[in-house]
């Protein structure tokens, strides 16, 4: 009999990479097993989900809001709708178990596995868990956590450190940095900085760029610059009639954007930092001060602390993010020494380890 898994959450990229991350690798050692992906109706996992070959339903799902309480009305029926649409694909698929990876729709999953005895196990990235998880956490089978020191979260006889599934484009690329140079069609005998403000793009980050566009550039800086949706169109229209510049709102092919660049700036969510390990990057953060509990500017820390990785706070980006980048871009031994450190924190086989204990478990 094949084993049935539901893998729910999302949200952004930083949950539904390592969740399809995770099926990869389950389906490489049982190619049987039939997997189901339930995430939020219009969130990005309905779109990214099917283009790696799996099967989503989408729930009818939002999260709290904190900045506009009175969109959190509706709330309490979406919950009750989402668990009613949760209990109609659990009576159809039969799961034999279920993985949450954090996002809207882990919860209605996971508290209906655990009220039917169905095992649960949840991938926990952050160095701070969130709400969800952690009620969820006192029930599961076991949580999967990217770093230590979560004891405070979850019992601890049910933690195992696993570290955060990489994509496998990233963490087996073999790409030189001729060839993501050339792919961004940039020159070779320039410094390439590459900024990313994650899967949905960073507004003060951004912002702080396009100010310092001309600066960056007269430094003897190339860019590869991925927007996110809301600023690409302002981005494009900024960097008119420059060269030396690639901008777009999305890259799918990351492994390129990694080779081509000698600095990155950067989010400092969960999985932006996993990939910066393993693709041995000198960094600059720039933590999301929103993010639930800070938990950006506890994993940019993390790094920080050891050598790794430099960090800028969101509220004064527009006045040092430029001079700090340009500072970083001309200090060799600085960026030795970070590039050094961020590699001894590298984990490229995540997926595995988690697929291995799950299916030891079911």
């Amino acid at each position: 009999m094949s084993k049935r898994i539901i893998i729910a959450g999302g949200g952004t990229g930083g949950h539904i990479f390592p969740a399809i991350a995770i099926a990869n690798a389950l389906k490489k050692k049982d190619p049987s097993i039939e997997i189901l992906f339930v995430g939020a109706k219009g969130k990005m996992e309905m779109e990214k989900v099917p283009q790696a070959g799996y099967k989503i339903e989408g729930l009818d799902i939002a999260g709290f809001n904190r900045s506009s309480l009175i969109k959190n009305i509706g709330l309490p029926f979406k919950l009750v709708k989402s668990f009613l649409q949760v209990r109609r694909i659990f009576n159809q698929f039969r799961p034999d178990a279920a993985i949450g990876v954090g996002g809207y729709s882990s919860f209605p999953v996971l508290k209906t596995a655990q009220t039917k005895g169905i095992k649960t196990f949840i991938h926990e990235s952050n160095s701070f868990a969130g709400k969800s998880n952690i009620m969820l956490g006192k029930k599961a089978t076991r949580v999967f956590t990217g770093t230590d020191g979560m004891e405070k979260f979850f019992p601890a006889d049910k933690i195992r450190v696993t570290g955060n599934p990489v994509r496998v484009a990233i963490t087996r690329a073999n790409v030189s940095r001729e060839e993501g140079i050339k792919f961004f069609g940039l020159d070779p005998q320039k410094k390439t900085l590459f900024v990313v403000g994650g899967s949905l793009g960073a507004r003060s980050v951004n912002e702080a760029i396009g100010a310092g566009l001309d600066e960056l550039l007269g430094a003897g800086l190339q860019l590869i610059w991925q927007t996110g949706k809301p600023y690409a169109a302002t981005a494009k229209e900024i960097v008119k009639g420059k060269t030396g510049v690639w901008v777009n709102e999305f890259i799918t092919q990351m492994e390129f954007a990694y080779a081509a660049a000698d600095i990155v700036v950067a989010r400092s969510g969960a999985m932006t930092v996993a990939e910066l390990c393993v693709a041995r990057k000198p960094v600059v953060f720039v933590p999301y001060p929103f993010a639930a509990e800070d938990h950006q500017t506890v994993n940019a820390q993390q790094l920080v602390n050891k050598k790794a990785a430099m960090k800028v706070k969101d509220n004064e980006v527009m006045q040092v993010l430029v001079a700090t980048t340009i500072g970083l871009a001309k200090d060799e031994a600085r960026q030795l020494e970070m590039k050094t450190n961020i590699a001894a924190l590298a984990i490229t086989n995540a997926d595995e380890v988690v697929a291995d204990e799950i299916l030891k478990l079911i």
